[in-house]
């Protein structure tokens, strides 16, 4: 349990005094005899509690009780009152005090209301502990899905990355997720509060790539397909990492990087600062026992998004799943169970080779158009947008294929 103790009193005897019976108690003061003083001491997630006198020179105990609750409004502050300041320290718990005790106070007295604002301030740490850890400490259980050993070791290799202050380099097909890999150690690391920008590496240089490095300050910028950067922003993103306070660096690619430096198109130098922690996403072809899960997971997803009924996934279909390659591999498979939750296929009743080219191009469009709703809440002029194509000819193709936008909407 935390065992600080901010004590501020412009009276050096009642300061000292009371420091005294707080070290005493094998408690931890520390002594301000001004609002200025303590000032410095007052921080966001301060591991202790404050005391502090009412009545001082400049700014008072109350002006010190605001200041402590706009840093953290869950630091408890016990007010010290003289004989006639109690109607001003009702006032302060009014106020958020956490108490008050009257002057000249008995130390049995001052230290249990001490101890119970100790006892509140540790479970309130405690409680914030806890709540990091659901939101990023288990990022890499609740993003990472899977069973097979490749999975354990994907999620190992993301924690490890976390625990450092590297740049990251992600590799995998495409599909695989590289994104959702860089928000995993982004989580691991930085927390959810802190900046994640993501940008498509082959438009990301010039002005764009001083503001993002900017904006992205204490948290992680990532770039999707590095291996697309042009040499001219390959030499500035080098130049960008060179400076003394900047985000961690997380690129993604399907390209063998390595080859690319052979063939003169990526930068030796980039190239060997990403690689010092480099996570490979294994292709789903090398994982498939972690199909099943990952399948019913993106089933679940689609019939939340779109408020149908689960329907049933039996392990036949499961088995049909195990079999196949997935090109697309995650991707592939999202897209699979969305079809298998709206009721549009059977999972392997006829594979899409068994198709003619127009109607594996139907379902191409198909899944495309409704990725798109989904990804604009059902807002078909924005996935209109999305996909380039005119309003009219968007609704059309809607009509088509019996898609009805409405019920993708948030």
């Amino acid at each position: 349990m935390t065992r600080k103790v901010l004590m501020v009193d412009d009276d050096r005897e009642v300061r000292e005094a009371l420091g005294q019976t707080l070290e005493l108690a094998d408690l931890d003061p520390i002594l301000a005899g001004s609002f200025v003083e303590a000032k410095d001491h007052i921080v966001a997630g301060f591991d202790g509690i404050i005391v502090t006198d009412i009545r001082m020179p400049g700014r008072d105990g109350f002006h010190l009780l605001s200041y402590t609750h706009s840093v953290d409004p869950e630091l408890p502050v016990i007010l010290l009152t003289g004989e006639g300041d109690i109607p001003m320290a009702v006032k302060g718990i009014s106020s958020g005090a956490f108490g008050f005790l009257e002057k000249p106070c008995a130390p049995k007295d001052f230290l249990a209301v001490v101890e119970k604002a100790l006892r509140t301030r540790a479970l309130v740490q405690e409680n914030r502990r806890l709540k990091r850890e659901a939101e990023t400490g288990d990022a890499a259980a609740r993003m990472l899905r899977g069973r097979s050993e490749l999975s354990r070791k994907m999620r190992s290799d993301a924690r490890a990355v976390a625990r450092t202050s590297a740049d990251v380099l992600i590799t995998g097909e495409p599909g695989v997720g590289t994104a959702k890999m860089a928000e995993v150690v982004h989580f691991l690391s930085a927390g959810s509060n802190a900046p994640f920008l993501k940008f498509s590496a082959s438009t990301f240089g010039g002005e764009t790539m001083d503001r993002a490095f900017e904006a992205a300050i204490g948290g992680s910028l990532f770039l999707d397909e590095v291996a697309r950067m042009t040499p001219s922003a390959q030499f500035s993103l080098l130049e960008a990492m060179e400076r003394p306070s900047r985000p961690r660096v997380i690129a993604g690619t399907y390209a063998d990087l390595g080859q690319e430096v052979k063939e003169g198109r990526f930068s030796p130098d980039l190239f060997y600062i990403l690689q010092a922690a480099t996570i490979r996403i294994p292709p789903l072809r090398e994982r498939p026992e972690d199909i099943p899960e990952l399948f019913k997971h993106y089933v679940d997803i689609a019939c939340e998004q779109s408020d149908l009924p689960t329907p049933e996934i039996t392990p036949e279909v499961l088995s049909r799943l195990m079999a196949q390659d997935w090109p697309g591999n995650a991707r592939s498979l999202m897209n699979a169970a969305m079809r298998f939750a709206m009721g549009l296929s059977e999972i392997g009743d006829q594979q899409p080779e068994e198709l003619g080219l127009a109607e594996q191009m139907a379902q191409v469009e198909r899944s495309l158009l409704i990725a798109a709703l989904q990804r604009h809440g059902g807002n078909a002029t924005e996935a209109a947008r999305g996909l380039k194509l005119p309003r009219k000819t968007f609704y059309d193709k809607l009509v088509r294929h019996g898609i009805k936008a409405e019920i993708y909407r948030d």
